[in-house]
């Protein structure tokens, strides 16, 4: 399973959403319809589940599902935690 993939069924089950109408290009909020709070629970299950620490001004920049994706990778590289 990808980074994208596991992103993808967790905003999928929390939104309710089938996990084909969700794509790397997808806006968080405008297409897939979450709010702060769908945004705020999807990191902290991450940070839970992971032991990670997302910064708010992190938080701030995910617009799109990639941005979250991208960001992940991103820790996965520094901290050498694996998501999968």
């Amino acid at each position: 399973m990808t980074m994208f993939e596991t992103v993808q069924a967790i905003l999928a089950k929390q939104l309710r959403l089938p996990p084909e109408t969700i794509t790397p290009e997808s806006l968080i909020m405008k297409d897939l319809g979450a709010d702060s709070l769908d945004i705020l629970q999807l990191l902290m299950r991450f940070e839970d589940q992971y032991g990670l620490v997302i910064p708010d001004q992190a938080l701030a920049t995910f617009e799109k599902v990639a941005d979250v994706v991208s960001y992940l990778e991103k820790m996965q590289q520094e901290q050498g935690i694996s998501f999968l």
